[in-house]
């Protein structure tokens, strides 16, 4: 058995669409202008920008919440960002190190929420 955390990613229909592409097992490559991937520790501030920001400023209006688990022998490399309250907590995972999170997922990546904006 292998010791995991579970973490959690707020994203928007277009990496839904690669997530789900990859068969829930990876989220997809940064874009030149996202030199960092932001999982965060915790539901609630996961849903906090999926409800708040993603439904409400992407342009498809719509933001889903993720939740998955990585191992905690990979994790331990990195420190835990705090940007704002208590709950604001996050890893910066520098995009070139994508593939190796990826890999060192465990099990699926989960769909546990879904925000529609106005």
């Amino acid at each position: 058995m292998v010791d995991t955390t579970t973490l959690y990613r707020p994203v928007g229909a277009k990496e839904l669409k690669l997530i789900e592409e990859s068969d829930f097992t990876a989220f997809p490559a940064r874009l030149p202008e996202q030199p960092i991937f932001y999982p965060v520790l915790n539901d609630a501030y996961a849903t906090q920008i999926a409800r708040d920001w993603n439904s409400r400023l992407n342009e498809d209006r719509v933001g889903y919440v993720t939740r998955f688990e990585v191992t905690n022998e990979y994790l331990q490399k990195y420190e835990v960002k705090c940007v704002g309250g208590q709950t604001h907590e996050e890893y910066w995972i520098p995009a070139e190190d994508l593939g190796p999170f990826n890999q060192n997922i465990v099990g699926k990546i989960e769909v546990i929420a879904e925000y529609i904006g106005e």
